[in-house]
């Protein structure tokens, strides 16, 4: 079977709601990371067999396949198609094994992986705002289980007995790696600036765990999870360029990562958020790579039980988990998180010659995805 590497990955700033970002259409957005994708790496867009592209909430502006809209918006040649995913918060980290499942199969030679979500134009839920999705067999298999997923963080919470401090001390930490990593400026090379946003919109420098304590739990009365704690809602896109080692070569580009292996696992849905565990056991029994060959983790910030619950089931080292803050910080533009992460972990791979990255994201319903990447010499 064929290789498939990344050759370019880059992303947007990720604007906080209402900011920078907010008035931008999503199509018009995922232009600017498909844009700058063919600008940085010199490929003549007409050469890309597919866009495969993640967004979440599919109504509204990102409704009718936004991923064939994105080619559209961004100029590229009426010939090359689009397709939309939605695999929840693993949307485009899914979008980014499916390219590189195209490319290995050799159905393709060089297709776009990436992903985008303005959630200041289309708001959290609104594909469910006029109707019921779980369906009453669903519900009734899980006795009437919202499917909420505060209620789910605050149960993996419980069950792996974190404090609310403990909780607080992650977020503080995930803002204090953010501000350090733009401090020397390691998402510079990565980001596209838009307009005139150039940086991620997000980060709180003033966090601290005193300040949180302060905050109303968001989900129960007596809970621990609330807004300092959680994910942002955000707005950005990101794209990634897979091809094989071959075409690289041919087309004068030089990889970053070879895409190792790519794991999707199923777990229990009213816990929901910690199918990251298992996607991640899967994923490198697939690589043939142990835990501690792994250089950095990526495990998107949700919210903070869920790293710490992987955290406490893997028994990774602590310090190489999203070294430069998550989306506690940085946001969490679901459809555009999975390629935001990716474009993030391999670019550090390659700025601190780490050799192997993993990524996981839980998502909602109970599914989670895994990648592992091998940074190339």
């Amino acid at each position: 079977m064929r290789e498939a590497v990344i050759v370019e990955a880059v992303r947007t700033p990720v604007g906080r709601r209402g900011g920078g970002l907010s008035d931008m259409h999503a199509a018009d957005l995922s232009a600017v990371v498909l844009g700058a994708l063919a600008e940085r790496t010199g490929i003549d867009p007409a050469l890309v067999d597919d866009v495969v592209w993640g967004c979440v909430s599919q109504v509204g502006d990102q409704s009718s396949n936004i991923g064939r809209y994105a080619v559209l918006a961004a100029g590229w040649p009426e010939t090359i198609p689009g397709t939309t995913v939605n695999r929840a918060c693993g949307s485009s980290q899914q979008a980014l094994d499916f390219a590189a499942q195209a490319v290995m199969s050799g159905r393709q030679d060089v297709v776009v992986a990436g992903g985008v979500e303005v959630m200041s134009r289309v708001p959290l839920g609104s594909a469910r705002a006029t109707g019921m999705p779980y369906g009453p067999k669903v519900l009734a298999r899980y006795d009437g289980f919202s499917f909420n997923q505060g209620i789910s963080a605050e149960k993996i919470a419980q069950k792996w007995g974190f404090t609310r401090g403990e909780l607080d001390e992650f977020a503080v930490l995930s803002h204090e790696r953010a501000a350090a990593a733009q401090d020397v400026g390691a998402f510079d090379a990565q980001i596209v600036p838009v307009g005139a946003v150039t940086e991620d919109e997000g980060v709180r420098r003033t966090s601290t765990v005193e300040k949180l304590a302060a905050l109303e739990p968001a989900f129960l009365d007596d809970g621990m999870i609330h807004a300092g704690n959680s994910s942002q809602i955000s707005d950005g896109a990101a794209a990634l360029l897979v091809t094989t080692p071959e075409k690289a070569r041919e087309l004068g580009l030089t990889p970053i990562v070879r895409h190792r292996a790519g794991a999707v696992v199923g777990a229990d849905p009213v816990l929901m958020l910690t199918g990251p565990i298992p996607a991640t056991e899967k994923v490198l029994a697939k690589a043939g790579v142990g835990l501690p060959e792994i250089g950095v983790f990526e495990v998107n910030e949700a919210f903070a039980p869920i790293p710490l619950a992987w955290l406490a089931e893997t028994g990774a080292d602590p310090a190489l988990l999203n070294p430069l803050g998550g989306a506690i910080a940085l946001g969490h533009p679901l459809g555009a998180s999975g390629a935001v992460l990716t474009t993030r972990m391999i670019h550090h791979m390659r700025d601190h010659g780490i050799r192997y990255g993993l990524q996981t994201m839980c998502e909602g319903g109970g599914t989670a995805n895994a990648t592992l990447v091998e940074l190339i010499s």
